[in-house]
């Protein structure tokens, strides 16, 4: 049996690696091929591109890379039309991974969405392309399964798989044990893993780290780099202040545990910070073309998936900004920010309150530790493997002509005689 997958992020390559190893554990037989990272070619998958290299965001830097993308897509199609692979698995990665879609549903493939694309927060509208388009859809939140049976989708609710990857990172104790015997206690800063993101995020991060120096003067810091081109771009930054700020590559986990509380990008980080119980000022910084799309296009509240989780409103009629003093904001566990602007005074004021009131602190924990043993199981990689390997074996899916291929007209009925 061979599966084809495509992944396009670096967190969906370590989702897409214990993929592989599931898969593989089901059946030795299996053979993975198709795109993804270092992580997935270390699980055992045949890498044909290393896409985690193309994880780009908003529509110009697409454009700017559409031609590597147009390859990719004409190198998968001669693939599927010349192996025949017995399924597609695509993990997040939406924009490229609806070719890939297209291109095997042209040749009668199945196609399995692993970790399904955020639609419901922000494109509606493009559920008739994934029920078009996609056979079997496993989703990663609980809330995600009905909204798109709903509407016509087969779902199945497997689990977020960023937990098994967290369950089981082997941590690096050595680090840790040389980091408590620091004095003072460690705000972690976590930037996003796309320089893009880095680039927008972490200069408001050390203005407010800044500020709650000034409050709280023993506070330490540290940024959790996700490679050396970032790490480089936070020391630049850091470098013209006079702050007691650390930079370290390939030791978020380390980080995260370390930490009194942290400042974070969004992104499915969250949910590696509500494993750890960590209290978390959430900033997503956009420009002020990109504030006023997303402003028109998102459906939810929040855009924290651990926030999602408590909210008694997911798709509330009218979304506002979430502002600390409105009512109900106290039991959303990660303030967040979402801007255009300047918010730094605001994380400032979250976390220097954590850092200043213990009773405080440990409320926001108690919150963290309610939600986690809700949410936070692992096993969704394991569940995905199995429901694909079942699927498979018990008969090949029925698969819908895709929409581009016109259906012979059926045959006209003989005159009864």
């Amino acid at each position: 049996m061979r599966i084809f997958l495509s992944v396009g992020e670096p967190s969906g390559d370590i989702h897409g690696a214990n993929l592989v190893r599931e898969l593989r554990n089901g059946d030795r037989t299996i053979e993975c091929v198709g795109y993804g990272g270092p992580k997935m070619q270390a699980a055992g998958c045949e890498l044909h591109e290393d896409l985690t290299k193309f994880a780009v965001m908003w529509f110009l830097r697409v454009l700017l890379n559409i031609h590597h993308f147009w390859r990719l897509y004409r190198r998968a199609d001669a693939y599927f039309r010349e192996h025949r692979p017995d399924a597609v698995v695509l993990i997040d990665y939406p924009g490229f991974n609806w070719w890939v879609a297209r291109a095997a549903k042209r040749y009668g493939i199945p196609v399995f969405y692993y970790g399904v694309p955020q639609i419901w927060a922000w494109a509606g509208w493009r559920i008739k392309k994934m029920r078009r388009l996609v056979d079997h859809t496993l989703c990663k939140l609980p809330f995600e399964e009905p909204w798109y049976r709903q509407r016509g989708c087969p779902a199945t609710y497997v689990g977020h798989p960023f937990f098994d990857e967290t369950a089981n990172y082997p941590l690096d104790r050595n680090f840790i044990g040389q980091q408590r015997a620091q004095p003072g206690r460690l705000v972690t800063i976590l930037p996003g893993s796309r320089t893009q993101e880095v680039t927008n995020n972490l200069r408001w991060f050390i203005k407010a780290a800044a500020l709650v120096h000034q409050a709280v003067p023993e506070t330490r810091f540290a940024v959790a780099s996700f490679n050396g081109k970032q790490a480089q771009l936070a020391r630049e930054l850091i470098a013209s202040c006079s702050l007691p700020i650390e930079v370290y590559i390939g030791k978020t986990p380390e980080l995260i545990r370390l930490a009194t509380c942290c400042m974070a990008c969004s992104g499915s980080v969250s949910l590696e910070l509500l494993y750890h119980k960590k209290p978390t000022v959430i900033l997503y910084w956009v420009s002020r073309a990109g504030y006023f799309i997303q402003k028109h296009f998102r459906t939810v509240k929040y855009i924290t998936l651990v926030n999602l989780f408590a909210t008694d409103d997911l798709f509330p009629k009218r979304i506002t900004p979430y502002d600390p003093n409105e009512p109900g904001a106290d039991r959303i566990p990660f303030p967040e920010y979402v801007t255009c602007g300047d918010k730094s005074q605001q994380i400032a004021d979250h976390i220097t309150e954590w850092l200043s009131d213990n009773d405080k602190l440990e409320a926001r924990i108690a919150m963290l530790k309610d939600l986690s043993e809700q949410h936070a199981r692992p096993g969704a990689s394991s569940r995905a493997a199995e429901y694909i390997l079942a699927t498979l074996a018990s008969s090949k899916p029925t698969v819908a002509a895709p929409h581009f291929v016109k259906r012979a007209p059926a045959p006209a009925k003989r005159p009864p005689r």
